[in-house]
């Protein structure tokens, strides 16, 4: 299809911000090698420490806690660790407790044996199952004692955009002396969130989410309690916990991708509040069997996943694209791949419901224009389908007369 396209998979990848591209810019135009002494390489560190430290001032946290990274997925496998690190003594978590409805990068990207990992049990909503976790850290805290579990809970789904309830799972990991690692991939830059959240541990976020670059994150610490051994060995870079050179480019876009998110925070959230009841409105008067995920509970304003029964997954996606609407299927991070999603089958969604489930998410610059002419898309798909269905059976009656 020929024209301009309707993007609408912003929880997969925002188009980078101008104020994020001035910035990698500037930085390109550094020559040093931030490590080096010399002029040039002081240039390039001050560049980074700035960013490192308008980083930390965004999230509420102080800049020797701010890590950087290639992204969430080195971010997890990094902090998912049963060592704790922190001196010679090598204190290990005895236990990993990690939500169902995580993220793949932390269902897979954990450093602990199969054997001391378990799954926390979300709702038919997508929301953490509070009386089981109070009663697995009450567990783990009379065989193990305290501060002996991981917890490893995002604080917004990204196919579903469920927000989970941060201040009691707070609360209850406090109570247990209980360490967070939190996801706040999809959350930074939508709702107000800083480190102090998660008491005790750490969150990390991803650049190309905000309108930063592709391939480059933070990791957030909100304590000293957490100290996971190094994942990348080598020059001893980012104070001998993440070895490698630094991109200081890309860094440099995060921050000022991050800063931008945050200054237009409440208004793009009240723009995505209105497209999102738009387009569910829409879905819902398209068809009155239209399943919405997630639609009781707090959500992200920007994103819908939902299912048009009947109507494939991977059908839609190809159909939709070629009227030149984006969207996707869930997570975006399977290698290309259309599969059943493990969150909404964590949520006890009927098998046919996540084959058939999508995911609308808007962003910045979306606009009722492109709801509308995804919907318009989804109807002529869901007409068609019902055309095709009713030609089979008057072709099987024939058949059968």
């Amino acid at each position: 299809m020929s024209g301009p396209r309707t993007y609408l998979d912003w929880n997969a990848t925002a188009p980078l911000r101008p104020e994020a591209r001035a910035a990698m810019l500037a930085a390109l135009d550094c020559v040093g090698n931030a490590s080096s002494p010399h002029a040039e390489g002081r240039r390039a560190r001050a560049l980074m420490e700035d960013a490192r430290e308008h980083i930390a001032g965004c999230l509420g946290a102080d800049p020797r806690r701010v890590y950087f990274t290639s992204g969430a997925t080195e971010a997890a496998n990094w902090l998912l660790t049963p060592n704790r690190g922190g001196g010679a003594s090598k204190a290990a978590f005895d236990l990993l407790l990690v939500g169902a409805s995580e993220h793949a990068c932390v269902l897979e990207g954990h450093r602990f044996p199969a054997g001391r990992v378990e799954r926390i049990p979300v709702d038919g909503d997508g929301i953490v199952d509070l009386a089981w976790l109070e009663r697995r850290l009450a567990a783990a805290v009379a065989q193990q004692g305290a501060g002996t579990t991981l917890v490893a809970l995002q604080a917004a789904n990204n196919e579903t955009g469920v927000l989970q309830p941060l201040a009691s799972i707070a609360g209850l990991l406090a109570a247990a002396q209980a360490i967070w690692v939190c996801d706040a991939v999809q959350a930074v830059g939508r709702i107000v969130l800083d480190v102090k959240a998660i008491g005790r541990g750490a969150l990390f976020l991803s650049g190309h989410k905000l309108g930063g670059p592709k391939g480059v994150g933070a990791v957030v610490f909100a304590s000293d309690d957490l100290s996971p051994e190094p994942l990348l060995r080598g020059g001893g870079q980012e104070r001998r916990q993440r070895s490698g050179t630094e991109n200081v480019a890309a860094i440099a876009g995060l921050a000022a991708a991050l800063a931008a998110a945050l200054s237009e925070q409440d208004e793009v959230a009240a723009r995505s509040q209105h497209l999102q009841r738009r387009f569910e409105a829409g879905l819902r008067s398209l068809s009155s069997e239209a399943v919405i995920f997630g639609d009781a509970v707090p959500r992200l304003a920007n994103t819908t996943c939902f299912a048009l029964p009947g109507i494939g997954a991977e059908t839609a996606l190809i159909a939709l694209d070629l009227e030149g609407v984006a969207v996707s299927a869930g997570s975006a991070c399977s290698s290309g791949k259309v599969a059943r999603s493990h969150v909404l089958e964590a949520m006890q969604a009927a098998p046919a419901l996540r084959t058939s489930a999508l995911r609308v998410s808007s962003g910045r610059a979306s606009s009722e224009v492109e709801i509308d002419a995804c919907l318009a898309a989804l109807r002529r798909l869901a007409e068609g389908q019902a055309k095709r269905h009713l030609q089979s059976v008057k072709a099987r009656d024939r058949k059968v007369a």
